[in-house]
């Protein structure tokens, strides 16, 4: 993910920043809501994680900005110490996905970030497997954040193993899908996953594209495979 972080606790906003590069992430940071409500409107994010009280314009202004003023539905999780539910629905009427009262614990605000990503990605017609999206509409697909060049084959059997994820596709499901009643022989399907495994994962550190010997394909960020 690219994420965007608006605190201006240098401390807090360096931890979090540590903890989501150590995970893999890209992370952008504004001190106050002056600079992060210009990188949220002029910069694509996957994610933003916004504070409440920020000096210049407050969390919930830069929010409803983000939100009204140019209709993006990026996802936002709200930082805050105050744990009232007023506070709470004050933060969601302005257009947050999630709320995180301080302090809190990385793992959960990863687990959180994860969670309102994946729901966004579902309102814009996108399929997510860990850190693979492929976009439906534009039937394109990036890992990391960077293009995947594939052909046709290759974004119709990315699409049918996204779905599934992360459960096995038979090798026999798979060719019917993809060619229906007039499979080829079973070497076409091996020479179109070597090509999807080649653009998929020998750029990256962790393999998603996982042979199921007898059986078939998924994709998993697990490493059993």
């Amino acid at each position: 993910m690219r994420v965007l972080i608006v605190e201006d606790h240098h401390d807090l906003a360096g931890n979090i920043g540590d903890f989501l590069e150590h995970n893999g992430h890209s992370v952008d940071f504004a001190s106050d809501g002056v600079v992060g409500l210009h990188l949220a409107v002029t910069e694509e994010y996957d994610a933003i994680v916004l504070d409440l009280t920020l000096p210049g314009i407050d969390g919930l202004t830069v929010c409803r900005r983000i939100r009204k003023d140019a209709g993006n539905q990026v996802p936002i999780l709200m930082l805050t110490a105050r744990d009232t539910l007023d506070d709470k629905l004050s933060g969601f009427d302005a257009g947050a996905d999630d709320y995180l009262v301080k302090p809190f614990a990385l793992k959960e605000l990863r687990a959180r970030l994860a969670a309102i990503v994946k729901r966004g990605a579902r309102r814009r017609n996108v399929l997510v497997v860990a850190d693979l999206e492929l976009d439906l509409g534009t039937l394109t697909a990036r890992r990391q954040g960077v293009p995947l060049k594939l052909n046709r084959m290759g974004i119709r059997l990315l699409q049918e193993l996204m779905r599934a994820s992360p459960n096995v596709v038979t090798k026999a499901d798979l060719e019917y899908r993809i060619w229906g009643e007039d499979a080829p022989d079973g070497h076409a399907l091996r020479t179109h996953i070597y090509y999807l495994r080649r653009v998929l994962d020998r750029p990256f550190d962790r393999p998603l594209l996982k042979t199921v010997h007898g059986l078939g394909y998924r994709l998993s960020n697990e490493e059993d495979g």
